[in-house]
C-alpha cells in the first residue's frame, strides 16, 4: 500500500489535519487488517525541510506531537519555535560524530545508531539530570552500500555494547529496506527485521519498538509488526525549495 497527498485537479488542497486523518484511518485499517491491536502502532511525522509554522499546524489542528528530523541545524530552531508545546523529538537520520552532542541533548530517540562509536559518544554527552535517550540499531538488511546501518549478523553484539551504557535505552530495530514495489517482497525485507528482534528478545533484551515503513511500503510494515512508521509527504506534501 503506497498513501499519498490525496489532491484532484480542480480541486481545493486537503488541509493538514485533512492529512493527519487520512494516514491515521490507512494505520487504523492496516493494524486491523493484519489483526495488530488497535493504537499499536505509531505515527512519526517527518518533518525535515518544513518550517516550524507547519509544525505548528500539525500540533495544534491535528494534535500530533512526535516529529523526524534528519539535520540537527534545521532542527533545533523549530524545537525552540516549539517548546511551548510538549513534543517528542526523533533524530532519524544517519548520525555522524560531530553531531552526536547536540542529539543527545536536544532529542528523545535516535533511531540510526549503526556503531559502538556513535553509541558510546550519544551515551558520554546525554545529560545526567535528563532521562536516558531511547534508540533504535539501524539495520541494513539488504546490503546496500549507500545506506547505514549493520548487517544482520551484528546486530547481537551491538545490542550488548549499548546494552552496558546507562544513558542509553535500547528499545528495537530500525530499517529502510531497498524499495519494492510488490507488497510481498516488502513483508519479505520487514520480516528479516522482526525476526532479527524476537532472536534479540528472546535472548532477554526487554525491545518493543521496530521502526520500519513510509509511504509507499507502510501497510507490509504493520503487517510484520511495526511499531513506528515514518510518514512525511502524505502529510506535509513536497518539501518547499
Amino acid at each position: 500500500m503506497s498513501i499519498g497527498i490525496r489532491y484532484n485537479p480542480g480541486t481545493t488542497m486537503p488541509t493538514i489535519e485533512e492529512n493527519f486523518s487520512h494516514v491515521r484511518k490507512a494505520i487504523a485499517a492496516a493494524e486491523q487488517r493484519f489483526g495488530r491491536a488497535g493504537g499499536a502502532v505509531r505515527l512519526l511525522a517527518v518533518s525535515k525541510g518544513h518550517p516550524a509554522e507547519t509544525l505548528r499546524l500539525a500540533v495544534e489542528r491535528a494534535g500530533q506531537r512526535e516529529f523526524g528530523e534528519s539535520q540537527v541545524q534545521e532542527a533545533l530552531p523549530k524545537m525552540a519555535a516549539l517548546s511551548d508545546h510538549d513534543l517528542t523529538w526523533h533524530f532519524i537520520g544517519p548520525i555522524q560524530s560531530n553531531k552526536t552532542r547536540d542529539i543527545a541533548r536536544h532529542f528523545q530517540w535516535a533511531h540510526g545508531v549503526d556503531r559502538v562509536k556513535i553509541a558510546r559518544r550519544l551515551d558520554e554527552q546525554r545529560p545526567a539530570e535528563m532521562p536516558p535517550l531511547n534508540v533504535c540499531i539501524q539495520v541494513n538488511a539488504s546490503g546496500e552500500a549507500t545506506k547505514s546501518g549493520v548487517a544482520i549478523a551484528e546486530v547481537p553484539a551491538l545490542a550488548e555494547a549499548i546494552a552496558h551504557m546507562p544513558r542509553l535505552r535500547l528499545r528495537g530495530l530500525m530499517s529502510i529496506p531497498a524499495p519494492l514495489a510488490e507488497f510481498s517482497r516488502q513483508r519479505d525485507a520487514f520480516r528479516q527485521i522482526r525476526e532479527a528482534q524476537a532472536r534479540l528478545v528472546a535472548r532477554g533484551w526487554p525491545l518493543d519498538t521496530l521502526s520500519m515503513g513510509m509511504s509507499g511500503d507502510m501497510e507490509a510494515a504493520i503487517a510484520e509488526g511495526a511499531t513506528i512508521v515514518r510518514i512525511g509527504r502524505a502529510l506535509f506534501g513536497a518539501r518547499p525549495p
